[in-house]
């Protein structure tokens, strides 16, 4: 993951003007997510090894189009390929094109699209933004861009670590914005098995699969006139991703199960933990919904990025518990610096609400016994597992996997709260799989959602 900061495809944010930066990208075939920037110089585009974007394509020649700038507009132009280049469905030999052409080479399509400019922008002088908090230079960049965006209805993709406050930030955007009178609808995609993602979002009628009984309204129709927040986008498959980009594209849904569209009129905010640039180089998400939802492109800082920022987050959270935190410092501060945060903020919160519990009577924050509630967190060295030697192979090996499966099990709900759908994304685990194992190894009875 990127650090913090903000990156911009087009020229969509109030105020900002920039020249438009392009780049060749191949949007689908071999070399999928493959791209090349074009300045000054043309891009030469084939299989020859010198060429600037290199393909695997077996029906692309060596040296088979070149692209360049010519006031303006991009000049794609044939180099005697043996098997041609396509631009909306007919040959060409030298053609004039904007921004956004896709042009077919062999079985490859390669798009002319911008190239995502980073964003500059002074800090904020505000400390906090919705429910975020910070007062270090690297969240006041974060909300500069975002009190921006929030103007006007660009489409948002907030990327970080778990627990660095994605869904805050989606809030914020909507209650600070022209829709703040419309409903926000958050969808985690990644806690919806495969078989209801596509309902959830796009609603079905009566009788389209088994267990439908009556008309469902999608999550876009529910986020009519207001925003609509997709969380864990990149755990959608690719079939979804398509459905998706058309929706995305004309904003008109048709629900599961039926033949008439439905015009939507939503902001989307989308959210990731994983790099989504780096899941379109390894051909896992699509391109052109990538650019289609990365309008804007924020990155939430960690906190081990912003330990400056710990101080000021306790005392938020005590306040929002009905106590008076009183002076953020001392040795309890120095502890909680120390930390290296793995879960971020949503892990500072745990460590809070345990030692509020387990200091009864404390009245402020140097009251609080946080050396006990450490005691609780997930992040104690690992002992290592002991081996039986005295059994057969088989045996012994089976013991190990258990205890490993029940320390892991164990720390892992306990990072996530007990929630089994988060604990699922965190581990990379289908649910239903994970719920088995917890049931297998007798741990508490957890959560499904959120």
């Amino acid at each position: 993951m990127s650090s913090a900061g903000a990156t911009i495809h087009t020229e969509s944010l109030p105020g900002i003007a920039r020249r438009l930066h392009c780049q060749v990208v191949v949007v689908d075939g071999p070399d999928r997510g493959r791209g090349a920037p074009l300045e000054d110089a043309p891009v030469i585009v084939g299989t020859d090894p010198a060429c600037d974007l290199v393909l695997t394509d077996e029906r692309a020649s060596r040296r088979h189009l070149s692209v360049r700038i010519e006031e303006g507009r991009f000049v794609v132009e044939d180099l005697g390929s043996t098997n041609g280049t396509l631009y909306e469905g007919a040959a060409l030999t030298r053609s004039r094109v904007p921004a956004g052409a896709t042009l077919k080479v062999g079985r490859s399509f390669l798009r002319v699209q911008p190239v995502p400019q980073r964003l500059t922008l002074s800090p904020s002088r505000a400390r906090r933004y919705g429910e975020l908090v910070g007062e270090s230079l690297a969240m006041r960049e974060v909300f500069a861009v975002l009190e921006l965006a929030a103007q006007g209805d660009v489409t948002v993709l907030v990327e970080g670590e778990t627990g660095t406050g994605k869904e805050l930030a989606a809030r914020a955007l909507h209650e600070s914005g022209p829709r703040r009178r419309g409903p926000f609808v958050a969808v985690d995609c990644g806690a919806l098995p495969e078989s209801l993602i596509e309902s959830e979002l796009f609603g079905h009628v009566r009788g389209a699969f088994t267990g439908a009984s009556a008309q469902r309204a999608g999550a876009f129709a529910r986020a009519h006139g207001g925003t609509i927040f997709l969380d864990e986008l990149g755990s959608i498959s690719a079939p979804v991703q398509a459905r998706l980009l058309r929706v995305v594209e004309e904003r008109r849904v048709r629900p599961v199960g039926s033949d008439q569209e439905r015009a939507i009129d939503v902001r989307i905010v989308a959210a990731s933990r994983h790099d989504l640039s780096a899941e379109v180089a390894a051909g896992s998400f699509r391109p052109d919904l990538y650019y289609r939802l990365s309008v804007l492109r924020v990155t939430l800082p960690p906190l081990r990025a912003r330990r400056e920022d710990i101080a000021p987050i306790v005392a938020e959270l005590l306040r929002r518990r009905g106590a008076e935190p009183g002076p953020v410092d001392g040795p309890g501060l120095d502890l909680l610096v120390g930390h290296t945060w793995p879960g971020n903020v949503r892990e500072l919160r745990n460590v809070i609400d345990r030692a509020v519990a387990l200091s009864p009577g404390a009245s402020a924050f140097r009251d609080l016994r946080l050396g006990v509630s450490f005691d609780a967190s997930p992040n104690p060295d690992p002992s290592p597992l002991a081996v039986r030697t005295d059994l057969p192979w088989s045996d012994a090996r089976q013991r190990v996997l258990d205890a490993f499966e029940r320390d892991y099990l164990r720390a892992l709900l306990l990072r996530c709260e007990g929630n089994l759908s988060a604990a699922a994304r965190e581990a990379n685990l289908d649910r239903k799989h994970l719920r088995a194992l917890v049931r297998r190894h007798g741990l508490p009875r957890v959560g499904d959602g959120d």
